[in-house]
């Protein structure tokens, strides 16, 4: 137990940014923390671990997070391993370890690693903690997601970090951010968009002084989010260069490639993972026998030479213009690969139809086990960086009204509302 005034913490463990909320006092206001980066002091930290050989490193490996992981990549981007969204691996029962250089890790070692690199680099505010309260999804991502397993790892990540750990499903936190802005009851429908999953909750919000003031009546989620859509570029305009829908010899027959390679590269938290000797074996068993063998070697290029994260640098430069402008240009340049395709806002809003079709069903899921309907609902927030995506908005705007939507501090609510619940006295009604 720390000296002093209770310290609690609200942490948003996300997919592709993670972000805290400082509670020193029960009723002070939480404060988003900073943390040091290359770049300066910054409330986003990237939730990326990125590991060199350092043989004056205990182990000989050294690893750093958040911004000092893209640093050290973009320094000697041939010697390191970088490793983004593996939050995403966190429910899969498929997933076993990572491998690092000779060393593989788990998800469990992973987590504690980059919670290490999140405290050191947040100058001591983050030691001696009474309670943290960590965010955690609806419905985990992946196919086959063990929500059981899921949490079996955080509780393992988490072990030491502070006397208590408290998870709190994401939208749920949101919606105590938003409702300490709103001086009325209302009922709230509340989306949050992250990397890996939307998960949705719909919320009575009681008047200002009420106990107990948001009372959760129903939730629901799916396993995908805005690196599904990513994935839906690359499948497009990557994965054609590299060898999809191509076809290769064996014996007296020509069979089409598997797609289950285009499917590991195409995510970001399986494709650093595919530099492995067995991986790149197999791949250059199949440049051998393919009829393309050209798009097969650039693949292995593009895994030998860590290109996971230009790649999704790309990606989201052309996401983000696609939701400000009609069309843009999607441009990657790295180990023999040269790709430049202009892209219009109807055609990527043509690639993702179907996961925002899952979206809307996931909504609907919300509400009926709220047991509301659309009239009864009086605002709708929407957070996080998928919610910018004019598709994915125009899905509320055109089933509730432009009046009633909502939306700010996209990066930073969920972490601000789970710093407020980490303030209740009683958490045995918000816990998850």
């Amino acid at each position: 137990m720390s000296l002093g005034p209770p310290r609690h913490v609200g942490l948003d463990f996300g997919t592709t940014n993670s972000v805290a909320a400082l509670a020193d006092a029960d009723t002070a206001p939480p404060r988003l923390m900073t943390f040091d980066g290359p770049a300066g002091l910054t409330d986003v930290f990237r939730s990326a671990l990125c590991f060199w050989q350092d043989d004056a490193i205990r182990g000989g490996l050294a690893v750093a997070a958040g911004p000092a992981a893209i640093h050290e990549y973009l320094e000697y981007p041939d010697g390191s391993r970088f490793l983004q969204s593996f939050k995403s691996v966190a429910a899969s029962p498929l997933f076993e370890s990572a491998p690092v250089f000779a060393r593989r890790y788990r998800f469990e070692e992973l987590g504690r690693l980059f919670l290490e690199q999140l405290a050191a680099q947040a100058g001591g505010r983050l030691d001696r903690l009474d309670r943290v309260v960590v965010g955690r999804p609806v419905h985990y991502a992946g196919a086959r997601a063990d929500a059981e397993l899921a949490r079996q790892r955080y509780d393992a990540m988490f072990s030491g970090f502070a006397d208590e750990v408290h998870y709190v499903y994401e939208p749920l936190a949101a919606a105590f951010s938003y409702a300490s802005h709103l001086t009325e009851p209302a009922m709230i429908l509340v989306a949050d968009f992250g990397g890996g999953t939307s998960d949705f909750s719909v919320v009575r919000v009681e008047a200002p002084g009420t106990p107990k003031r948001c009372r959760p009546l129903g939730h629901a989620g799916v396993g995908l989010a805005g690196d599904r859509f990513d994935q839906r570029i690359v499948d497009r305009l990557v994965l054609p260069m590299l060898g999809k829908g191509g076809r290769y010899r064996s014996f007296d027959k020509v069979l089409e490639i598997p797609g289950g390679y285009f499917a590991e590269f195409g995510d970001w938290s399986r494709l650093a993972m595919m530099r492995n000797r067995r991986t790149l074996d197999e791949l250059e068993r199949l440049r051998r026998a393919a009829l393309d063998p050209d798009a097969i070697g650039r693949m292995i290029a593009m895994i030998e030479n860590e290109l996971g994260f230009p790649l999704y640098d790309a990606v989201g430069r052309l996401k983000r213009t696609l939701s400000e402008q009609d069309g843009a240009t999607f441009r990657f340049s790295g180990a023999g690969v040269e790709i430049e395709a202009d892209v219009t806002r109807g055609e990527f809003e043509r690639w993702i139809a179907e996961d925002v079709a899952r979206m809307a069903a996931a909504v609907d899921a919300a509400m009926i086990a709220a047991n509301v309907g659309e009239p009864d609902i009086d605002r709708v927030f929407l957070t996080g960086g998928t919610s910018l995506v004019p598709l994915v908005r125009a899905l509320f705007t055109r089933r509730f009204g432009v009046e009633r939507i909502a939306s700010g501090g996209e990066l930073t609510s969920i972490a601000h509302g789970l710093a407020l619940i980490a303030q209740e006295e009683d958490m045995s009604g918000w816990a998850s």
